[in-house]
């Protein structure tokens, strides 16, 4: 670690009684009193005392935890508010009563490493073994390995069976024995260890003492291991001997061919649904991209059995092929295993929420909360919720405002009469409006009962009516695109094609003719207006980044025209924007939001128009002065590559997968912004809410709220495409994204059979 980074813990605390016993059903989790917190002390030079010396977030706060056995759970919250640091706590089993039997799977978002992606069965991997037999392993063999703990096993038998077949060392059995014996106990002694660390009062004490008198076991057994050849008895060698054969006789029983040939089967099904071509599972693995091994990981968690599955933006490397068949999958292990696995997921993909889960966990506030019921459920009962809130609230105002005119008056008429009896009425009323004016029904929405609902001490009687900021919509603003000054499209493709040039030949030829590559897009026709909505949709590999390439202008047509307004500005948002942050934020590890842009604009635009465009996109204060890029979460430095793109006030839009990184509540925000935004629009885009809304015109009534209610003739007037590239061409879904869903699940149910 380099001077000035820091180490993160996390630290989980719950309550604990020492009448606990745990849960012999590992699929449920039942904690109460739930702490977490994330510390990060640093290791620059100097001597800190105190709280200088390390740096906590609270993500938890006497929550309550708890999961049913076989319920698919989705876990919301705002970006920032601790998803995934509570998915690794109970990944790692930080959480103390989380049995350690238990099995959990976990698939990061923010893995980028095969060997990072999952915790198997609370065991320590042999991660220095994997990787130098990692680059070695192809697809195939890569997900079975880590499904089947394959390579641990092998390298068992390997010294077991060495050693066995060894005729001229007798001591050579007893050795292999004493050394497996030995590696198994020191994976052992991890957990003990943790165990020991996260337990406190008799429970804490017992794990001390268990750990201790484990320890003292691997002493032994490292003293086994040195014991001098002459100290070892003829008896003992014999023994050993045998346990050794058949531990060797066990081992390769679990890599028996039928038992692997099964696996294999499975395994090969799982990729396929993923979206691996069969001429795929046979490359190296350290050759793919990072979608590519993220998909491997996935892969490689689908395939073990586990009693918790955890799956972090599942959706964010597949395309909609793999999305509808990953969809498909859970439904149906929860149909077929008799005892299925509890699943968390964490997604922005509300199609795949909706489809997969039946109960929802919301994280906020540094609480936990449980909604049972779909996402459009929750979401309605929200707004109905702010409705009613907002209503209690503007009617308390006015009730309040009238009362305060009252005892004006009273006091004003009692001091001017001498009276006593408006003097006394005013200042009950004033004690009224001090003390009970607020919330008049309980949580449940029954009569208020001060002391039932609001016991402890409390500076007044009544709480006061306000709405949560979890409940608030996400507002964004973008500037309006200027008009052009004569009519016509902003940019136009007439019977365009494109190939890439072909690779020259490696073997020598008295030929200078090559082979052309074949065509990418062919015959393509493309026009653009102003406020049109044009979506792009396709399976991954099928051209869409090829088309936005030329639409850009990174790339030119081999065949055909292409035109744009003279006048045109385009904006073009990368599906690598984010990480083109990311980099130059590790270049210059101070820059900030307001920095960068100053530098962008050179000058065209102050200070406070900066703050403008960032506050529109909710980037406000001393986010964007004071953080650098590199601590922003991955929904702030979307929004802040969008205004990186909006301050030219472009007339035309391309947005490539702009819904990564961001929470579904944002999502909505940009879906509605865009939506009513002035100019074209270009969306590629795997998440069907997101076309729907934004392209297709799809209007939630539920969700709409009424000073959002645009001019419905200019929302009519506009012209709707969804395009479907396939095999090289393009064409006009007529029922847009439905229509491309339907044909994808008959695919997915092929592929399931």
């Amino acid at each position: 670690m380099s001077q000035g980074e820091s180490a993160t813990t996390i630290l989980c605390s719950c309550k604990q009684t020492r009448f606990h016993i745990e849960n012999p059903v590992y699929q449920e989790l039942d904690i109460e009193g739930l702490n977490i917190a994330v510390t990060s002390s640093g290791k620059a030079g100097g001597k800190a005392k105190g709280k200088s010396r390390a740096e906590g977030l609270e993500i938890l706060s006497h929550a309550s935890l708890k999961l049913k056995a076989g319920i698919c759970y989705a876990l919301i919250g705002r970006n920032g508010t601790g998803k995934s640091t509570l998915l690794k706590a109970i990944a790692e089993k930080l959480i103390p009563g989380i049995p350690v039997q238990t099995r959990i799977c976990i698939l990061q978002q923010t893995d980028t490493d095969l060997r990072d992606a999952d915790i198997i069965e609370g065991c320590e991997k042999n991660v220095e073994s994997e990787e130098k037999k990692g680059s070695r392993l192809s697809v195939l063999e890569e997900v079975i390995d880590r499904a089947t703990s394959r390579s641990e096993i092998q390298h068992e038998i390997d010294v077991l069976l060495k050693a066995v077949d060894s005729q001229q060392d007798a001591l050579a059995p007893t050795r292999a024995l004493r050394q497996v014996q030995h590696e198994r106990l020191k994976r052992e002694l991890f957990e003990k260890d943790k165990d020991a660390r996260l337990r406190s009062g008799t429970r804490g004490m017992t794990a001390r003492k268990a750990l201790i008198a484990f320890e003292k076991t691997i002493a032994e057994s490292a003293k086994r291991i040195n014991q001098k050849d002459e100290d070892i008895g003829e008896a003992t060698i014999k023994e050993e001997t045998d346990l050794a054969a058949e531990l060797l006789a066990e081992l390769q029983l679990q890599l028996e061919p039928t038992i692997l040939a099964d696996i294999e089967a499975k395994a090969r099904n799982i990729l396929a649904g993923l979206g691996f071509p069969k001429r795929n599972l046979d490359e190296p693995v350290n050759t793919l991209s990072g979608g590519w091994r993220m998909r491997t990981n996935l892969a490689s968690i689908l395939l073990q059995p586990t009693d918790v599955l955890i799956l972090d933006e599942p959706t964010n490397f597949l395309d909609l092929l793999g999305i509808i068949w990953l969809q498909k999958y859970l439904e149906k292990l929860k149909e077929s295993t008799p005892n299925p696995p509890t699943i968390i997921i964490v997604s922005h993909d509300r199609d795949f929420i909706t489809a997969t889960c039946q109960e929802i966990i919301i994280l906020h506030s540094q609480t936990l909360t449980y909604f049972r019921g779909s996402l459009a459920t929750y979401e309605s009962s929200i707004r109905e919720k702010t409705l009613h809130l907002t209503r209690m609230r503007d009617a308390q105002e006015k009730q309040k405002s009238h009362m305060q005119q009252t005892i004006q008056q009273n006091i004003k008429q009692g001091k001017a009469a001498g009276d006593e009896n408006k003097l006394r009425q005013a200042k009950s009323r004033q004690k009224k409006l001090d003390n009970r004016m607020g919330m008049e029904v309980s949580a449940k929405g029954t009569r208020f009962k001060l002391n039932r609902d609001l016991s402890g001490y409390h500076l007044k009687a009544r709480e006061d009516i306000e709405i949560p900021p979890e409940e608030r919509a996400i507002s964004m603003t973008f500037p309006l695109a200027p008009d052009l000054r004569f009519p016509g499209p902003l940019i136009s493709l007439e019977n365009v094609s494109f190939r890439y040039p072909a690779a020259p030949s490696s073997k020598p030829s008295t030929s200078t003719s090559t082979t052309p590559s074949p065509f990418i897009l062919e015959n393509v026709d493309l026009t653009i207006h102003m406020g049109d909505r044009i979506g792009i949709v396709g399976l991954n590999g099928s051209g869409k980044s090829t088309l936005l390439s030329l639409l850009t202008e990174t790339a030119k047509p081999t065949q055909g025209t292409l035109t744009k307004h003279p006048r045109l500005r385009l904006a073009y948002y990368s599906q690598h924007s984010v990480e083109d942050l990311q980099t130059l934020s590790h270049a210059s590890s101070e820059l900030t939001a307001l920095s960068l842009m100053t530098s962008d604009v050179e000058g065209v635009l102050g200070e406070q128009d900066i703050r403008g465009i960032l506050g529109g996109l909710g980037l406000q204060g001393r986010i964007v002065s004071d953080v650098p890029i590199n601590r922003l979460s991955g929904g702030q430095l979307v929004r802040l590559a969008l205004a990186r793109l909006i301050w030219k006030e472009p007339q035309l839009l391309v947005l490539d997968e702009v819904t990564t990184h961001l929470d579904f509540w944002t999502v909505r925000a940009v879906g509605e912004v865009i939506r009513g935004w002035n100019g074209g629009v270009v969306v590629v885009s795997h998440d069907r809410w997101l076309v729907r809304k934004l392209v297709e015109g799809w209007r939630d009534v539920e969700g709409e709220r009424g000073d959002e209610s645009r001019d419905e003739e200019e929302e009519e007037q506009r012209r709707r495409l969804v395009y479907l590239v396939k095999g090289g061409s393009m064409k006009v879904l007529e029922d847009g994204m439905r229509e491309f869903e339907r044909s994808l699940e008959k695919r997915v149910e092929k592929l399931m059979k």
